[in-house]
């Protein structure tokens, strides 16, 4: 899969590349989009350009026409890849060249053509963030809402609506008899909605019969998450009576990420208000990985316990296959990244690209080289 420090290093060099006229492609194809429909276009357009008297820089614009429509035919006959498919063509003095991404760590999110004299970077650039996936729950006292959060993509899972009667009674109901009823008819909507939920967030789970939504069973237990978070919204009342209560599954409830959101619509605007509202904290969740082995390297380095820095260093320790957990800075080369990952997957080892937007990750970059290791033993 690219990785996201590949496609920055792409996207700069993408963005600093500039033609006369038109001869610089983009086609972007969504997952659920056939390639088809995108080599139409290029061929109509290829069609075009034969007509037109060959001066240089027509010349030039079918050249990039050509080569972008050999690319497609490929991709028609094997289908449109499962992240979708960003494909820049181009010639500039003289040269066509060519750059394809088929393997992206989040999918593609819209259509794009642009014959110009530029590329369009926007569609490699909102493909680049965090390719996790959340789960997404919304409820108010008329309904609830489940969806889930791929990258930037927000779709809907299920809308529940709910039959808890308002607060004022009808005539003839005693007071305690109808706030009797409003409450049974609430638990048993909250008990809906975590059943739902269950169903939706936990893998298999919708194949096992199970019991209530919050107990925990051993056969429970040997089912996965198949959200990496949960994002919970409604209106302040609601939402609190029902995590309150204990609803949730055990492991949905450790997943919430960052309490819960003031949400006001039980529907699909619902789901996009919640992600809105969540969007810090789902910044500082996707960096919290790189967070975490940052303190690591810097608490292992206070306390004298194995750990190397600097690229001479950081060589020689995986030349002993000492290295457990590769750390290097987002402000490196992409090459320079992907040679360090290399050798130390070779060796057993993780690498964590630490970014240097923070504080620490900066100090890491100037102090250290952006460069360093936690080692599963100390060397000489």
């Amino acid at each position: 899969m690219t990785t996201a420090y590949e496609l920055a290093d792409r996207i700069d060099e993408l963005s600093g590349i500039d033609a006369a006229g038109d001869r610089l492609l983009t086609v972007a194809v969504p997952p659920d989009e056939p390639v088809g429909a995108a080599l139409e276009r290029v061929e109509e357009a290829h069609a075009d350009a034969e007509y037109i008297h060959s001066e240089d820089a027509d010349e030039a614009a079918r050249s990039t026409l050509s080569q972008a429509r050999h690319l497609l035919h490929r991709y028609e006959e094997s289908g449109t890849p499962e992240s979708g498919l960003v494909l820049y063509v181009g010639t500039v003095d003289g040269e066509t060249q060519d750059w394809i991404f088929d393997d992206l760590p989040t999918p593609v999110t819209e259509s794009v053509y642009r014959l110009d004299r530029s590329f369009d970077t926007a569609p490699l650039e909102r493909t680049t963030g965090d390719s996790r996936t959340y789960g997404l729950l919304v409820v108010e006292r008329g309904g609830a809402v489940l969806g889930r959060l791929d990258g930037d993509a927000v779709a809907l899972v299920e809308s529940i609506e709910s039959a808890v009667m308002g607060k004022t009674r009808a005539g003839g109901q005693s007071a305690q008899r109808f706030a009797r009823e409003r409450e049974r008819q609430k638990e048993a909507f909250f008990e809906e909605v975590a059943a739902e939920a269950e169903r939706a967030f936990i893998a298999d789970a919708g194949a096992t019969d199970g019991g209530a939504a919050g107990d925990a069973t051993d056969d429970a237990d040997t089912d996965a998450l198949a959200v990496d978070g949960l994002l919970v919204g409604g209106t302040a009342v609601t939402v609190d009576d029902f995590l309150e209560g204990d609803n949730l599954d055990y492991r949905l409830d450790e997943a919430i990420v960052g309490g819960h959101y003031a949400v006001e619509y039980a529907g699909e605007q619902g789901l996009h208000q919640l992600v809105d509202r969540a969007s810090d904290d789902l910044e500082a969740a996707a960096e919290r990985p790189a967070r975490e082995a940052l303190d690591d390297f810097f608490d292992a380095l206070g306390a004298d316990e194995p750990v190397v820095y600097g690229p001479e260093e950081t060589a020689e320790a995986l030349d002993y296959g000492a290295v457990e957990t590769m750390l290097c800075s987002a402000a490196l080369p992409a090459e320079e990244i992907r040679e360090w990952e290399a050798r130390t997957d070779e060796e057993g080892g993780e690498t964590v690209v630490v970014p240097d937007g923070f504080d620490q990750g900066a100090r890491f970059r100037e102090a250290f080289g952006g460069v360093g290791a936690l080692l599963r033993f100390p060397i000489e």
